[in-house]
């Protein structure tokens, strides 16, 4: 079978491929823009802002944190406290990253849960106390030199 009839025949493939394509184009479009900025995202994004350059933490990308946060602190106040420490644990970030034997924890440095405390503080005030509570036992110290 010639390449050209293959194509022929099955144009089905290719117009079905396209329309597909075109579908993800506009969902990603209409997801992407949906985004409302308010005074209030704006006013909280500002305020975590000014809350973590007093920290001696440089200020985030204002547009960034509206869009991740919004005005509820999105993902970070869902469950904050078993977040980091499934990140922080579980999810390996502050091992050596060794294989095998050689994989062993560190000792995490204190700006990952200040940042957060910061945030926690910012957008959901009444999840601080168990945040603290969840991280009490996590060995931090400054490890990062700034």
């Amino acid at each position: 079978m010639s390449p050209t009839r293959f194509a022929s025949e099955h144009k089905w493939i290719y117009w079905g491929a396209i329309v597909i394509l075109v579908g993800l184009l506009i969902t990603g479009i209409v997801r992407y823009g949906s985004f409302k900025r308010t005074q209030e995202t704006s006013q909280k994004a500002q305020q975590l802002s000014e809350q973590l350059v007093k920290a001696g933490y440089p200020a985030p990308d204002l547009e960034t944190a509206e869009r991740l946060l919004g005005t509820d602190g999105g993902p970070v106040c869902e469950n904050p406290g078993n977040a980091l420490k499934k990140a922080l644990y579980r999810l390996q970030q502050l091992t050596t990253g060794a294989p095998g034997p050689g994989n062993r924890p560190v000792i995490a440095d204190s700006k990952a849960v200040d940042v957060e405390r910061i945030v926690l503080q910012v957008y959901c005030p009444d999840e601080v106390d168990e945040f603290d509570e969840a991280v009490e036992d996590l060995k931090t110290d400054d490890t990062v030199k700034r």
